[in-house]
């Protein structure tokens, strides 16, 4: 076999386009061949692309039957009918090769034909165009039930020409169009298109084509149809056994959240119960959301329109809303999750179980308010009439499980806001609305922790346990961050020293609430609002707040840590301070002063800066310090240290 033979099986193996086979010819020629020799390579030629034209048609055979058979095994799974539609639009467009592919069907309702599947399509209008019958090439497909091609559309005249079609075909900018018939039975319900931007002749193969994809896709609405027709027919009979079973039971489960709710309020169950209890009832999630709460899972006008429609439950997307009220004041709602649909027994079971709520919250409402005068008035009482029957107290204070037998804090609270705002009558209101919320929250407080609790002197006072290991201080700052947090307010709280067996002497108590008064009143001047402090927290100033006058304290807060380095190494910290304040915090002066070189007065100050913080020579740190060297000094000659 000749090496030019050898080319032309290296071209088919590799599938090259038809220009490639001139290339032998042409190279022999250049060589200078003889005319035998050209003529065998032209023969040799014709016959490459004689079985090229063979294989090429093979492969486009075998991809048009691979189209048919993946065709058919969508419909033979059919699931979603405008996916098979898709499919077989796209696979038509990809065989013939068109711009554009695309399947229109009839409206026997509306008396036209609209698009239903476009694949290539760029043009709004012709997605969206809707003909008449008979008009157009669908048109002449319709009437005929038979194929039709047209190499240019506008120069056509077998059929209807009109401005909405043609408007819609120049914008997408078609040439030629091929249209095949979707026929069920002797009934054409639609046509399937392939169409070029360009003039084209389609040949009988890929009309045939076409034709057997419209097939595909009139047996594939055929079949969803069918089993449209079926699961309605299937639908209805379900429906039917439903309320069959519905109604069977509704007398049962109507019977059942009577006897349920009946017996939870008579045991004393609360509003979780009876949610729980609904929830099992009706067989989805019921929650109870307080009025205004942040966590509530329904819009507030869900709740509105439950109060408006005289407190029947109201759907709200897939939700069920009943308001809890009272004397036409919201309380909350019952929201049912997981049923959209509650057919009407079960809507009155959950207005049932949302009066139900609403008692039980007055109920614990009344007691809650009960409870919260008697705490306020045994708080008052320890405040302004000491001198009262002790054992009175305490026996009041034991039914209130108060223990007067463990360290107490009186803590004075307020509600801070910033300067300026609305109009004095509004700010009056808004004032008061913020000491009710206060005293509010903090005989919460108080009634958790045992404590008491009361509105006084525009503000709360709270009389409250200390923790283990706890101290004012430290009891201070969880009430203002607790109390803040849940008023969404900055809330400031002065606190008392501790007082102990205050049912003992409750003359004490009076005494440390003047002291947290003085404590929250220096806050507010130390621009410090919307914190916790006691007496400890605020330096030398504390002494001055303070009943106790805890010097030693504030000597050890302020400079202990120096005092306690100075007896364990027996070094001179203290008095080189002392020295570099009366210097006027020279250093040079300081050595002066103590004898000792500038070098060791600067590494004494480098370890006291280490012991007391780097800020210790800040001007209200530094007058800390030197008042609590003044007050270590008279406590050494007191004592005669």
């Amino acid at each position: 076999m000749s090496h030019e033979h050898v080319s032309y099986l290296e071209l088919l193996a590799r599938g090259a386009a038809a220009e490639a086979y001139d290339r032998p010819v042409l190279l022999a020629r250049a060589s200078g061949a003889g005319p035998e020799t050209l003529a065998g390579l032209e023969e040799a030629k014709q016959l490459a692309l004689r079985v090229r034209a063979e294989l090429e048609g093979r492969r486009r055979r075998e991809a048009e039957l691979s189209a048919l058979f993946a065709t058919a095994h969508d419909l033979a799974g059919l699931r979603d009918l405008d996916a098979v539609l898709r499919a077989i639009v796209q696979r038509a467009r990809s065989l013939l090769g068109t711009e554009v592919a695309y399947l229109s069907l009839n409206d026997p309702t509306a008396g036209d034909t609209y698009m239903r599947v476009t694949e290539g399509s760029v043009s709004a209008r012709f997605q969206q165009v809707r003909l008449g019958m008979g008009e157009g090439l669908g048109g002449l497909v319709a009437q005929t039930a038979r194929p039709y091609v047209t190499d240019d559309y506008f120069q056509d005249p077998r059929f209807q020409h009109t401005r909405t079609i043609d408007a819609a075909v120049r914008d997408e900018g078609l040439v030629a169009i091929l249209g095949v018939p979707l026929s069920l039975g002797s009934q054409v319900i639609g046509v399937l298109f392939a169409a070029d931007r360009r003039a084209r002749v389609f040949e009988r193969e890929q009309v045939a084509l076409l034709a057997s994809f419209a097939a595909h896709a009139a047996v594939a609405i055929d079949t969803a149809n069918l089993l449209a027709e079926t699961r309605s027919a299937l639908a209805e009979l379900e429906r039917a056994n439903d309320i069959i079973r519905e109604h069977s039971g509704v007398i049962e489960r109507a019977s059942e959240v009577h006897d349920r709710l009946s017996e939870l309020v008579l045991r004393g169950g609360g509003v979780h119960d009876v949610a729980h209890a609904v929830s099992e009832v009706l067989g989805g999630t019921v929650e109870f959301t307080e009025a205004g709460a942040a966590s509530v899972g329904f819009t507030g006008a869900g709740a509105g329109s439950a109060r408006r429609d005289g407190g029947h439950a109201v759907r709200e997307g897939d939700d069920w809303v009943a308001a809890v009220s009272a004397g036409g004041e919201p309380l909350g709602a019952l929201v049912l999750r997981g049923r959209p649909d509650l057919d009407p027994v079960d809507q009155r079971t959950l207005e049932r179980a949302a009066l139900v709520t609403s008692l039980l919250l007055l109920a614990r409402r009344s007691a809650g308010e009960a409870e919260q005068r008697v705490r306020g008035e045994l708080l008052d009482d320890l405040i302004d009439a000491p001198d009262r029957d002790r054992g009175l107290l305490r026996e009041r204070a034991a039914r209130l499980r108060t223990d007067g037998d463990v360290p107490h804090v009186v803590l004075a609270a307020r509600v801070d806001r910033a300067a300026g705002g609305p109009a004095d009558s509004e700010a009056g209101r808004r004032e008061s609305a913020d000491r009710r919320r206060l005293w509010s929250a903090a005989s919460h407080l108080a009634a958790t922790r045992h404590g008491l609790a009361s509105a006084r002197d525009g503000g709360t006072v709270l009389l409250l346990p200390l923790g283990p290991g706890e101290s004012a201080a430290d009891l201070a700052r969880q009430t203002a961050k607790g109390l803040g947090g849940t008023l969404r307010e900055p809330v400031t709280v002065g606190a008392s020293a501790p007082v102990r067996a205050l049912l003992d002497r409750p003359d004490q108590v009076a005494v440390a609430y003047g002291e947290a008064r003085r404590c929250l009143d220096a806050l507010g001047l130390l621009h410090r609002s919307g914190q916790g402090a006691a007496a400890e927290d605020l330096g030398f100033l504390g002494l001055l707040l303070a009943d106790g006058r805890d010097i030693e304290g504030f000597v050890g807060r302020t400079i202990g840590q120096v005092v306690a380095y100075d007896r364990r190494r027996g070094t001179d910290l203290v008095r080189t301070l002392d020295a570099y304040f009366a210097s006027g915090m020279s250093p040079a002066r300081t050595k002066d002063e103590l004898h000792v070189h500038v070098n060791t007065v600067a590494q004494r100050l480098e370890r006291v800066g280490r012991l007391l913080g780097p800020d210790w020579q800040s001007p209200a740190r530094a007058l800390e310090i030197q008042l609590a060297l003044r007050l270590h000094a008279l406590s050494d000659v007191v004592t005669g240290a």
